[in-house]
């Protein structure tokens, strides 16, 4: 009986490997073949493309041999980067890539002559064909990566990169994508005293192409009844026996103050700054990264650029997203032991099932906020309308990326609130009278003194 499991489980396994070695095969012919669709579009080719592209003009060797051959430089570098660390055991895996890409190289090959008889002849034809070309190119690495066996060398060397200079993936990759697209360019007009095989197209590309591959991440998830890869918290079980006050802020508001004036009247914790430390305890991250990235999004385009390079490597989030992970993890074990007041990091999506959060926004006019953060600072720093723009743009991009809200909608709070009109305390207490009268009517700290100042 254990013979017979023992050989089952064995040709289980043998069978799964060769399913995903017909699976990184399918998916470098699907990858070829998207290649050559955008070398048939003519409105450019992809970025990685872009240098044996150009050269497949000058020189007489084809697309699918340029390919082999770059490609193959880039193993070299990945060896010459890690110089001691190298160890022969990887030397397989380098060999797996340099038999990854010769397929990859006969395959453009071989899709070119194959679709040699599709000509666009107007605009239109040519970006359909873009298109189509961008969802193969898509598809082909999705296959590719899920079959999880090896990486194409470039990917390979952008890992190599990253982890020998501790730099992130996603950046690095933009680095050499953009790269390869200036190399191609200089090339072009150096030998060909025009631009060839660098056009709008490879910026369309460079956009859509990741995009699509988390799409297709997305439907395979959907189709196997699994829960798409996304940010989002799990859900609280039961009724939590803690309370928990979330502020959300504008900058320069005194969203800080007023929590922290809360908290101290109805004594309980505060959390602000000390989720930094906290996060970066359980995370690994160091608090200077932490900060530089929490609760802000700069620019959505490039953070989405960014973003979807991590669809090249399988089962990576984002440090970002990672970060955001991990920092819902610890909001939610802080407030399963705790009453406790937080301000900021998303914390009413983040509690969204929890019966017990109380969430304010607060907000004030330009004028009012930059006197504050001036004061607060002493005379040494001002701030202009633009800064405080910038400043809401970014937790505004931040809160749409993680929670899908917009940060400003005041149906997503109980209870939004001007600070101009009034003071710290003032707030403070009406907030805690509030608190007493809707959601927490057992609540007793600090209640005689907060209705004796109401009254007042």
């Amino acid at each position: 009986m254990n013979l017979n499991h023992k050989n089952t489980k064995t040709k289980f396994f043998q069978n799964f490997q060769l399913l995903k070695c017909i699976q990184l095969i399918l998916g470098l012919f699907i990858l070829a073949l998207g290649i050559s669709l955008s070398v048939k579009a003519d409105l450019g080719v992809t970025p990685i493309s872009c240098v044996p592209y150009v050269y497949s003009i000058v020189v007489p060797f084809s697309l699918g041999e340029l390919t082999i051959f770059m490609n193959a430089i880039f193993i070299l570098l990945q060896i010459a980067i890690l110089r001691k660390k190298y160890k022969y055991i990887q030397l397989i895996q380098f060999l797996g890539q340099l038999l990854v890409v010769i397929l990859l190289g006969y395959f453009i090959d071989f899709t070119l002559y194959l679709i040699s008889g599709i000509n666009p002849t107007t605009y239109l034809g040519q970006l359909v064909i873009l298109l189509i070309s961008c969802a193969f190119v898509a598809l082909g690495v999705f296959l590719f990566v899920k079959a999880n066996i090896t990486y194409i060398p470039c990917d390979g060397l952008l890992v190599v990169i990253s982890k020998t200079f501790k730099k992130d993936f996603g950046k690095v990759k933009i680095c050499i994508d953009s790269s390869m697209v200036i190399i191609g360019v200089v090339s072009s007009f150096v030998f060909l005293h025009k631009l060839a095989g660098i056009r709008e197209g490879t910026i369309i590309a460079a956009f859509i192409v990741g995009l699509l591959v988390q799409l297709y991440e997305k439907i395979s998830h959907f189709l196997s009844r699994k829960l798409p890869r996304t940010a989002k918290p799990s859900k609280i079980t039961g009724i939590p026996k803690n309370y928990v006050i979330t502020i959300s802020r504008e900058y320069g508001s005194g969203g800080h103050e007023i929590g922290q004036c809360i908290a101290k009247k109805l004594g309980i914790s505060f959390y602000d700054k000390e989720l930094i430390n906290i996060t970066a305890e359980k995370s690994g991250f160091t608090r200077e990264y932490i900060r530089e990235n929490e609760q802000k999004i700069k620019n959505t385009l490039f953070y989405e650029l960014y973003a979807q390079n991590y669809a090249y490597i399988n089962g990576q989030l984002p440090p970002t997203e990672t970060l955001f992970l991990i920092q819902s993890k610890v909001v939610h074990d802080i407030c399963s032991k705790e009453s406790c007041v937080i301000v900021g990091r998303c914390a009413n999506f983040v509690l969204k099932d929890n019966p017990n959060c109380f969430n304010v926004y607060v907000h004030a006019d330009n004028e009012f906020r930059k006197s504050r953060i001036t004061n607060y600072h002493k005379g040494k720093t001002t701030v202009s309308n633009k800064d405080l723009d910038q400043s809401d743009r970014e937790r505004s991009n931040y809160c749409k990326k993680y929670t899908g809200l917009n940060w400003r909608d005041s149906t997503n709070y109980h209870i939004t609130i001007n600070s101009s009109l009034f003071t710290i305390e003032q707030i403070a207490d009406s907030l805690i009278y509030l608190l007493q009268r809707t959601k927490f009517e057992t609540l007793e700290e600090g209640k005689s003194i907060c209705e004796e100042k109401m009254i007042a």
